[in-house]
């Protein structure tokens, strides 16, 4: 009986500070995490290339998911991500990324995710980045005028306190949107069905806009 082939790949990994990239750590988590996703789903890594660069960085501030996009044109393959917030919290970014025409695979979301739950998960992630900024900033405001602003402790907790904060929100968005998505797909209605269905069902996205095939409008 013959073997399925390999399929190739592109991996990308990024992680934020100098201190991440010169430690390995985050890396190597990435690494690992990609090694067993590919070794599971038959893909053959055929290149991979890395950042130490900010999530918010534009393309041209990221030489080598650059390079990925590149390398996988020519080869006519997809580039394979760890978690989504390595390629972007923004919408619009991945948005942009998916427009050149190269497929991405998120590993934690599995190979066969389609292009228009990639963007729902977009949204979410976006949306956690700008609740936690605020409950980071709501959680240091009566420490303003006290002197404790530049204890970096006080720092920690509050953007912690803005992730367990947000971690609720995300995922009571996730559980309303996510299971009504899958029941959709799985009664066989296109991608621009879909955010009708969303949209005649007064289900806002997480931005409080409406839903477009190519994710939110709003």
């Amino acid at each position: 009986m013959k073997e399925n082939p390999l399929k190739p790949v592109v991996i990308y990994r990024r992680v934020s500070t100098s201190e991440q990239g010169k430690s390995g750590l985050g890396l190597e988590a990435q690494a690992s995490a990609l090694s067993r996703f590919c070794s599971a789903e038959d893909f053959e890594v055929m290149a991979t290339f890395d950042d130490v660069a900010s999530g918010t960085l534009s393309l041209d501030g990221r030489p080598g998911l650059a390079a990925a996009l590149a390398k996988a044109a020519r080869l006519k393959c997809p580039v394979i991500v760890s978690k989504l917030d390595r390629l972007s919290r923004d919408v619009a970014f991945i948005s942009g990324l998916m427009a050149r025409g190269v497929p991405f695979i998120v590993a934690e979301l599995g190979a066969d995710t389609d292009p228009f739950i990639l963007h729902l998960y977009a949204a979410l992630s976006e949306k956690e980045r700008k609740m936690i900024s605020q409950r980071t900033r709501d959680s240091l405001a009566p420490m303003v005028g006290t002197g404790r602003l530049g204890n970096k402790t006080n720092l920690a907790e509050a953007q912690a306190r803005g992730r367990a904060g947000n971690a609720a929100a995300s995922a009571a968005f996730a559980g309303r949107v996510m299971p009504l998505v899958g029941q959709l797909q799985a009664g066989g209605l296109s991608m621009n069905a879909i955010a009708g269905q969303l949209n005649a069902s007064n289900m806002p996205t997480m931005r409080g806009g409406r839903w477009t095939a190519k994710g939110s409008a709003g």
